[in-house]
């Protein structure tokens, strides 16, 4: 669960330019891709989360309400991997881990 989130804070990060990255790793642990996003924040609360509206996607992101999961970015110059994008001086980085459940356990509630 994710910890309630302070909305008093919210306006602060409205209008803030992000930086995403995902890891999508297998159920061993071993990655089998990575994508990257950026874009500027539009709304931060406890029922949507995090809303980022994508720049270099038609979509938008909502990622969990947690502000810690925003880290400062240093200042300067990111290249996007897949796409070689330049994202110049965003305000916050995100970076996430996608693992795919072992497909031998069976979730809690099945048990």
């Amino acid at each position: 669960m994710w910890p309630h989130l302070d909305e008093s804070k919210a306006g602060e990060y409205i209008g803030r330019k992000v930086l995403l990255c995902v890891s999508y790793l297998d159920h061993m642990g071993v990655q089998t891709g990575q994508m990257q996003w950026f874009g500027v924040i539009t709304e931060v609360s406890n029922a949507k989360g995090i809303v980022i509206a994508l720049e270099n996607d038609a979509n938008y992101c909502a990622l969990p309400p947690d502000l810690s999961s925003l880290r400062p970015a240093k200042p300067g110059e990111y290249r996007l991997r897949a796409t070689g994008e330049v994202v110049t001086d965003p305000d916050f980085i995100a970076t996430w881990v996608c693992q795919e459940p072992d497909p031998n356990e069976r979730p809690q509630d099945e048990r």
